[in-house]
């Protein structure tokens, strides 16, 4: 995901980097809801796209209709079980002065997680061929186009629920 970190000094030898806090101080990639901000992680450790059960409540109203079938229902991760009840497909909309993305991924919505924002996997990040550089300026690209490049700052990205 890309991150902000606290230290905004320039690293003038390579030995400055060891004192540099990498905590990221705030997430800048956001996705617009029907009403709030939500995050969204891009994260190239995760099998598939998930999101949590009590994130979607707040932000997305009757989303459990939108709920499809899935059919494994047990997931484990570093911090324990978790449980799958459905799948929901939400259009993102990643925007870009020369042209934005549109993006239709599915996530696994699960239950006893504790992330805070939609998750985006493998699974998708294969299928539109999103690729994460991470050499001085960080920046990913997404499809065959490689000229486009999305700086790793802050987008405007929506989401439109079909219903």
């Amino acid at each position: 995901m890309p991150q902000d970190t606290a230290n905004k000094n320039l690293c003038k030898h390579t030995q400055d980097a060891q004192t540099f806090l990498v905590t990221p101080t705030k997430a800048m990639v956001y996705i617009h809801g029907t009403a709030t901000k939500m995050i969204v992680c891009i994260d190239s450790g995760a099998h598939c796209s998930i999101v949590a059960r009590n994130y979607l409540d707040h932000p997305f109203a009757n989303w459990e209709k939108q709920l499809l079938p899935t059919k494994a229902k047990n997931f484990k991760s570093v911090s324990g079980k978790m449980t799958s009840i459905g799948t929901i497909i939400k259009e993102i909309i990643i925007t870009h002065r020369k042209g934005n993305i549109r993006l239709n991924p599915e996530f696994l919505v699960l239950e006893n997680t504790h992330i805070q924002g939609l998750l985006l996997g493998t699974d998708y990040q294969r299928m539109y061929g999103i690729d994460i550089y991470n050499s001085k300026n960080r920046h990913i690209t997404i499809g065959t186009n490689k000229e486009r490049k999305f700086s790793l700052d802050i987008y405007q990205i929506s989401t439109h629920d079909p219903l």
